[in-house]
């Protein structure tokens, strides 16, 4: 299996040469028959051909359009903080990919550390899943992580992230892309929200917008950075990012995106000495601690992200220190027109819970 990074050089075109050329053109073969089913599969839902199901609270979906790591999991934070601050309960929904013996993955894991208060359950039929939340713990708003391809649940508001470093997939569906689906389906959107725009210049951040306004003409555009805070560790003890300053660190993570863990740590003048890159929501072994335990052998701390430390549950690698990076979400354009969408659902949510306390 090959990382992250090698696969998105191979398909970037960055990897050159004739073997390169040829791998492309397998995954090419492969991409037909995807985009082929995506492309029937939304216009089933596109003419009402496939059966979706309202449930009786708001849905907001944050999602993807392309595979890998955008930055879900900050924004979905940032919301949910945002109808907590508001007052009203809130719910989160989510496949549950990578799940582990005890039914949880590694976001949910980040979730539960972020957002104490807030329910995060996961299902195959996130309908079900839902309406399992709804039962259980009477949310005024349900926050549908990492759903904008499930079409089966209704949404009051469609978020998609666009991750800035590779916005449009590398103009391919999966496999010879990181794209989720066809471009087009961007037209779902309600909200276009450009992840990570700080690590492109201004030409390419507006290239991208006029782009996005094409394709979606009707989404609010929105721009944001991931902004590192602190080192924390496994114990909740945490030190300023300046203590990563000329430090020679081993690093690691298991994300879909690891060039951008990659470019913080530089920035933040780490020497990195070793670097390993694992499949996006991979389950460490004890074999594959064994490996960083020795990787970092000559290093003086290892670093990786919250999402690989919540799974790790270390404080060391063997004698070596070993932090993770709290990143934050920052809105730097469009956060008034997002809020006044999110208003627009917590009036939903609270009409909703009047009707429900009047049936009951």
């Amino acid at each position: 299996m090959i990382s992250p990074s090698t696969f998105r050089d191979l398909v970037s075109g960055r990897r050159r040469g004739p073997t390169a050329a040829a791998l492309r053109g397998l995954l090419r073969l492969g991409e037909t028959p995807y985009t082929w089913a995506m492309g029937i599969r939304n216009h089933r839902y596109d003419r009402r051909l496939a059966a979706t199901h309202r449930i009786d609270v708001p849905v907001v979906s944050i999602g993807n359009l392309t595979l890998g790591g955008t930055g879900k999991t900050p924004l979905v934070v940032w919301v949910a903080r945002h109808f907590r601050r508001r007052g009203l309960r809130v719910a989160i929904v989510s496949r549950g990919y990578g799940a582990g013996d005890d039914g949880r993955n590694d976001e949910a894991r980040e979730l539960e550390l972020a957002l104490p208060d807030v329910p995060h359950l996961q299902g195959a039929d996130r309908f079900q899943t839902a309406q399992r939340a709804i039962d259980q713990w009477h949310p005024e708003v349900i926050i549908l992580d990492d759903g904008f391809q499930h079409r089966r649940l209704e949404r009051d508001l469609d978020v998609v992230l666009l991750d800035a470093t590779e916005p449009f997939g590398f103009e391919h569906v999966f496999p010879r892309g990181t794209l989720r689906e066809p471009l087009t389906g961007l037209a779902r959107a309600d909200v276009v929200l450009l992840s990570r725009a700080d690590m492109i210049s201004a030409d390419d951040r507006q290239a991208v917008r006029e782009r996005v306004a094409r394709l979606a003409p009707r989404a609010v555009w929105c721009e944001v950075q991931h902004v590192a805070q602190q080192l924390v560790n496994s114990q909740g003890q945490s030190q300023p990012l300046t203590f990563l300053s000329g430090k020679r660190v081993t690093a690691f993570c298991g994300i879909g995106n690891p060039a951008s863990f990659r470019h913080t740590l530089e920035t933040l003048g780490a020497d990195v000495a070793s670097w390993r890159e694992f499949p996006d929501h991979h389950g460490y072994t004890p074999v594959d601690v064994e490996s960083l335990i020795s990787g970092a052998a000559q290093a003086e701390l290892a670093v990786c992200t919250r999402k690989d430390l919540v799974k790790l549950q270390l404080t060391q690698l063997g004698t070596v220190p070993l932090w993770s990076i709290r990143v934050d979400m920052v809105l730097s354009a469009g956060q008034q027109e997002l809020e006044a969408l999110l208003a627009g659902v917590e009036t939903a949510g609270k009409s909703a819970q009047s009707r429900g306390d009047l049936a009951r």
